[in-house]
């Protein structure tokens, strides 16, 4: 997670560094609407993966390979679709964001770019959450590690030896992302012998297409939900003029960085919880919570201090020091963040596992909760109280969203014990 950060995190810091505020509140203005497209390609090849997960708990080799060949299709579908949605109207997301004026540019060049190369993206999180489910989870680390730092060479390639703009960014991400699922395919053809492919395991079926919908949609709306609300969110903060929309970006870079072992925790239990409801292990699913919350919260509680007194540093990592206004606004933002972190990590451990068990519908809701607070702060308390609001959006969207989700998970673990117990009998 914090190595796939790295991609746009880097793009933002050269960009910031040669490039100047006007391109970087571009650059970051984008991130919504990039989190909306890209979250719902990751979600559903996260999704895709969970029945793989549950198939090898049960040790169902021959319907494993069934799931992989049938989602070969059900992406390729996917991933042309979206790409010419975004492509088609990219122009027109952004006016509908009331981009700045002198960002807008800068913001169309980035964006088109991360929006063509959508297939790449799918590649490689498809076959690494196949690996993952198959228990190997360092070699797509290995591989993403690889191409991270192929994106930084080729960020200073294109944007300071040969002065592409931000574009340079957007194609040095693009050619990264397709490097990373290629080497994850390469692996893939002489590692696993039980995803050898026959002929009929290729053969679109109805049933295993529906399964796999019904398990990557439901994650794929989930991100696309909650990314609404950041959308609202940022037509907000760009109504507050560039140097706002280059505080939040900022902070938000920094912020990704932290939130990267939370996000992995969420995606360790998904596979975990479907390993584990495949073999009918559901002690195990509860330790293995509990573990995670103890986990995130010890976590959580360091990032704060990380924070609280590295923050300003972190943040000149992407902007000039002569940009104070800007730093001190994004340090504002940034140490209310991670005062909530821990109901963040609830909102990913609990939402994941949900997911993991089954119940992706269930955890969709969550995802409605955290859209509805942003939306209601950006129409209401922003025109009011200006940046002080952007501050507390997410924060209050994430105890929202785990108002629901925790007597969701509660639910979800009794109606699991009694199915089992009736089944036992």
């Amino acid at each position: 997670m914090l190595f796939q950060q790295f991609y746009n995190m880097v793009d933002t810091m050269v960009v910031g560094k040669f490039l100047g505020v006007e391109a970087l509140a571009g650059v970051g203005s984008t991130g919504s609407i990039n989190f909306l497209v890209i979250g719902l390609c990751n979600g559903i090849c996260a999704g895709f993966a969970i029945p793989v997960a549950q198939k090898f708990g049960q040790r169902d080799f021959d319907g494993l390979r069934k799931f992989v060949g049938n989602m070969i299709w059900l992406s390729v579908f996917f991933a042309g679709a979206i790409t010419f949605v975004t492509t088609l109207l990219c122009r027109d997301f952004l006016v509908w964001m009331r981009t700045p004026e002198d960002t807008f540019a800068y913001a169309y060049d980035y964006i088109f770019l991360i929006f063509l190369g959508i297939s790449a993206t799918m590649l490689y999180n498809l076959l690494s959450g196949i690996i993952r489910s198959l228990g190997d989870s360092r070699t797509p680390l290995y591989f993403l590690i690889f191409s991270s730092l192929l994106n930084v060479v080729l960020d200073l390639a294109f944007i300071v030896s040969l002065q592409m703009g931000v574009a340079g960014a957007g194609w040095a991400t693009l050619l990264s992302q397709l490097i990373s699922g290629l080497l994850c395919l390469w692996y893939m053809a002489g590692h696993f012998p039980v995803l050898k492919m026959r002929r009929e395991d290729l053969r679109p079926d109805s049933s295993y297409m529906l399964r796999l919908l019904v398990m990557g949609l439901p994650m794929g709306m989930q991100y696309s939900i909650t990314a609404i609300g950041s959308i609202l969110l940022q037509t907000g903060i760009n109504g507050l003029g560039s140097h706002a929309v280059a505080a939040v970006s900022t902070g938000n870079k920094v912020t990704q960085v932290i939130c990267c072992p939370l996000d992995a925790l969420g995606t360790t239990v998904a596979t975990y919880g479907g390993q584990n409801i495949g073999a009918k292990k559901l002690d195990r699913i509860s330790k293995g919570m509990v573990s995670c919350l103890l986990f995130g919260t010890l976590y959580s509680i360091v990032a704060y201090f990380i924070i609280r007194y590295l923050g300003p540093t972190l943040l000149s990592l992407f902007i000039g020091p002569e940009e104070t206004s800007v730093i001190e606004q994004a340090q504002y933002f940034i140490v209310r963040w991670v005062t909530f972190c821990i109901p963040l990590m609830m909102v990913y451990v609990f939402r994941f596992m949900i997911q993991g068990l089954g119940f992706s519908k269930l955890a969709v809701f969550a995802g409605v909760f955290e859209m509805l607070a942003r939306g209601l702060i950006s129409l209401f308390w922003i025109p009011a109280a200006g940046f002080e609001a952007v501050c507390y959006a997410s924060p209050v969207a994430w105890i929202a969203a785990d108002v629901f989700l925790i007597p969701a998970y509660l639910g979800v673990m009794k109606k699991l014990r009694r199915d089992l117990s009736a089944t036992a009998g």
